[in-house]
């Protein structure tokens, strides 16, 4: 197939950018024109940032997996969709053609109706990454159910605090998965999960590690024997529901500034055609291509550029259930090398992490197949985007530096491959129809100043576009408290960022208290709430610092009552503990013990003091004269870890 609104040029990312402001609704009305419409829209937008209140493709119908699926099989329906490469390389791959995909989608849409699943209805779904689970999530979207993946190393408190808030009645899981030279036990985890739960009704368990479990007679059923009992009836074909374009397409679960994780909801029109949209300019796709992102579809990251983006364009779409230093650190370019891969988009916490291996792991492998490579999660420091240019891409290859989070659905801030310019560790310019702002603290704008090189500010957003969130589930208040109201009338990230005088936009980081760490958004309250979870704990602060390889680590100060023994011992057990009630990916790198914090008189901990100790920084931590009690800073500066 052809890509009418694929950008080929930068003169003409220019003129496109150039209409997308000028005049955005004619603008997206012109790409959407490419997609299958079961009813086409009365209005390309209407949209207020105080409510907020954003409707794209005001009364348009559509469902997103016939974009993604149906309209392909005529002209390629034998041409692969997914390719999936195990955890273990010595065993057997599948490939998924877009004929079978689409047979198989239909076939558990099915399953998912006869176990009692309705439009509208959320559906967990927490698998490895196997074909089952992108089936899984297509279907939901095939028959209007709203799903609700969750990233296979949360744990059952994590689990339990997400069926609650959707009030999810349906679980799509496995026996267990395989993860590098781990065996996780999904259905153990989903079992305490639902301790206590009133509202979930079918749990359908698919067999990957044959890891021996517990069935509940009349809750819990095998996704073979459901499949089996489908294709007995003759069923390889149900009708894709109408949706209404702003009708939510999944819940996406994402850490905020506060304990508790907040649900973010995209809208089932805006989202297909900007993830579209997004996927053939930035990574300038071509039909045939082979795209290889190493994310989980359990982050935002797997939903738009594993599956909706490629599919919607006809791509094939590889998905890798294992890690890249399993069986050894050349995995990732044994796949790029075994399925001739052409776009590889990967985190800069893995590149980091690979390139600690040496120059070894890459010898003998021919990656002559690349011609685009990625970067996602975080910015990318200039050491590990040379490396990865050098050694990988053999200085052939554009790398896109994507900047975007959960919320916005899709890549705001890039280069296009090849077409627009490219600057290490600068996401660059944002895409036709993002018009990015920074502003300073009180929220005036940051304009370019006569004679600097950059000007730096928060990252605001003045207009929507296609894929941004639509609310947070069943709390619309925190949608708007959180990214509208900082600020009036924009949209805000919750990111710092510079701004050259080209234009080009360079992150640098949050400017609350959610750390991102390995790419991964994570609330420094909700970690505090898990350490303070540990008997022994009187409170504790978490704040983040520079680390090697996951750019951001996680550094905790704990205060603990009496005596704390051994502390070795009971270092493990706060981890121990954070890992049972958020997961290993929550896990502090450093613990600290300490008498007190530093407080204001009011109570206030001082994270600001607390944060450049942990970064290294001892002199300059600014008045600390109104701290109920200075002493404690110093104690806290000799007892750095």
């Amino acid at each position: 197939m052809s890509y009418p609104y694929q950008i080929t040029s930068y003169e003409a990312y220019k003129e496109a950018y150039k209409q997308s402001i000028e005049n955005p609704e004619q603008f997206w009305g012109g790409v959407a024109e490419n997609f299958t419409w079961k009813k086409k829209w009365d209005k390309v937008l209407e949209w207020n940032f105080t409510e907020p209140k954003i409707e794209w493709f005001k009364g348009a119908k559509l469902n997103i997996t016939e974009n993604c699926l149906d309209r392909h099989i005529e002209a390629h329906g034998n041409a692969p969709a997914i390719i999936w490469e195990p955890n273990a390389p010595d065993e057997k791959n599948r490939l998924l053609t877009y004929k079978k995909l689409l047979e198989k989608v239909c076939q558990f849409g099915q399953v998912l109706k006869n176990n009692g699943v309705k439009k509208g209805d959320r559906v967990c779904i927490y698998m490895g990454m196997v074909p089952e689970l992108a089936v899984a999530t297509l279907a939901c979207a095939r028959i209007g159910a709203i799903h609700s993946v969750i990233f296979g190393g949360f744990s059952a408190q994590s689990i339990a605090d997400r069926l609650y808030d959707a009030q999810a009645e349906f679980i799509v899981t496995c026996d267990g998965a395989f993860r590098g030279a781990k065996d996780i036990p999904l259905k153990n985890v989903i079992d305490d999960a639902l301790i206590g739960n009133h509202t979930i009704k079918k749990v359908i368990v698919c067999t990957r590690t044959r890891t021996p479990i517990s069935m509940l007679k009349g809750r819990d059923v095998w996704y073979e024997d459901e499949m089996k009992h489908v294709e007995e009836q003759g069923i390889t074909f149900i009708e894709a529901e109408p949706m209404d374009a702003e009708d939510p397409l999944f819940i996406l679960y994402t850490s905020g500034s506060t304990g508790k994780p907040k649900g973010v909801v995209h809208a089932c029109g805006g989202y297909m055609v900007y993830t579209n949209y997004t996927f053939i300019n930035v990574f300038q796709y071509q039909p045939s291509q082979v795209h290889f992102c190493t994310a989980d579809i359990g982050w935002i990251t797997g939903h738009s550029y594993i599956l909706y983006g490629p599919l919607s364009a006809g791509a094939t779409s590889l998905i890798f259930e294992g890690v890249p230093t399993y069986p050894n650190a050349g995995r990732f370019w044994d796949i790029v090398d075994k399925y001739k891969v052409n776009i590889l988009y990967t985190a800069p916490t893995a590149i980091r992490s690979l390139m600690g291996f040496g120059l070894g792991p890459l010898q003998g492998k021919d990656l002559s197949s690349l011609k685009v490579l990625g970067t996602v999660g975080e910015p990318i420091n200039e050491e590990a985007w040379h490396w990865y240019d050098e050694y990988v891409g053999k200085k052939q290859c554009p790398i896109v530096d994507t900047w975007w989070q959960t919320e916005t659905g899709g890549i705001l801030i890039s280069n296009l491959a090849g077409i627009t310019p490219a600057k290490p560790s600068w996401a660059t310019l944002p895409l036709p129809g993002v018009q990015m702002v920074l502003v300073d603290e009180k929220g005036n704008e940051v304009l370019d100043e006569e004679g600097s090189d950059t000007v730096g500010g928060n990252l605001c957003i003045k207009f929507p576009w296609p894929s941004i969130l639509r609310t947070t589930y069943g709390d619309h208040e925190r949608c708007r408290t959180n990214y509208f109201a900082t600020y009036p009338n924009l949209y805000f990230t919750g990111d710092g960022a510079l701004r050259s005088k080209e234009g080009f936009y360079r992150i640098t980081g949050r400017v609350d208290d959610v750390l991102n760490v390995s790419g991964h958004r994570i609330g420094t309250a909700e970690v505090e709430n898990a350490i303070n979870m540990h008997s022994g704990v009187v409170e504790s602060a978490v704040v983040g610092y520079p680390h090697d390889i996951k750019g951001q680590g996680i550094y905790a100060y704990v205060v603990f009552g009496n005596t704390h023994g051994d502390e070795t011992l009971t270092r493990k057990d706060i981890l121990q503990t954070v890992t049972r009630i958020i997961g290993p990916i929550a896990k502090p790198d450093k613990i600290q013990f300490v008498s007190g914090l530093p407080k204001t008189r009011s109570g206030k901990i001082m994270r600001r003091i607390l944060r450049k100790i942990a970064e290294g920084e001892t002199e300059n931590l600014g008045d600390t004269s109104t701290l109920l009690d200075p002493g404690v800073v110093d104690e806290i500066k000799r007892g750095k870890i």
